[in-house]
């Protein structure tokens, strides 16, 4: 039976212009072989999203758009099913996950994972495979309990980069507000194998996945992990 995979990026075609991270994902899955499959819900299938997505990866795998918002696929079980991996942009989380839910997506998600599909994303596609995490959904950071839950604890994206996610998220983890869980700077990537930590790894020095967790005196326990460097 094959291995459930999830791949968080914290960069990858949407934030670099190296091609790492990305071709990091590509080698966990088979390279120009590989069918991969864009999700752009979380930015509204946005159409310069969807250039960039082509433009970054045609000719190095072989690429596909799962677009709900102008909906052009009846099958939507066999655009998700029908891969090797499903790759999810950033925009809005809470919008993304009702809409996902709308069309069934969500359950398709789940479905994929267990039969081997590897998943993926960044920001919102990072955040989305949790339980819960810190989003700027509705404005200003706050908790947001609605993921599909296919990794354990709480998650939270743009560690380094965002003024606000790193105290954000210690405060909420520190006050039970979330469970413990994983933090990711931007730069680093890490790979999650029958859901857990498999490796982490790095497009550039310095950027690292944390792990973090309450402590017993009210804080904050918060382990960088290893990463790799990518070259």
């Amino acid at each position: 039976m094959a291995a459930s995979r999830v791949v968080l990026l914290g960069g990858g075609f949407s934030l670099d212009t190296d091609g790492l991270l990305d071709d990091y994902l590509l080698s966990l899955a088979g390279g120009r072989r590989a069918r991969v499959c864009f999700l752009p819900t979380a930015s509204g299938d946005s159409t310069e999203y969807v250039e960039r997505f082509h433009d970054a990866l045609d000719g190095r795998c072989r690429t596909s758009v799962l677009r709900l918002f102008q909906r052009d696929r009846e099958d939507v079980r066999a655009a998700v099913l029908d891969q090797d991996v499903i790759y999810v942009g950033g925009g809005n989380t809470a919008n993304m996950l009702a809409v996902w839910r709308v069309h069934g997506v969500d359950r398709l998600l789940v479905e994929a994972y267990r039969a081997g599909v590897l998943l993926c994303g960044i920001s919102a596609g990072m955040l989305c495979w949790f339980g819960a995490g810190v989003t700027d959904s509705f404005g200003p950071l706050r908790v947001l309990h609605d993921g599909l839950g296919l990794l354990t604890g709480s998650a939270c994206p743009h560690y380094d980069s965002e003024p606000g996610r790193r105290p954000e998220y210690r405060r909420a983890v520190a006050s039970g507000a979330l469970p413990a869980g994983w933090a990711l700077d931007d730069g680093a990537a890490a790979l999650f194998r029958d859901g857990v930590l498999a490796e982490s790894v790095a497009r550039r020095p310095g950027a690292h996945l944390y792990s973090v967790a309450p402590a017993a005196d009210g804080v904050v326990r918060e382990t960088e992990m290893p990463a790799r460097l990518l070259i």
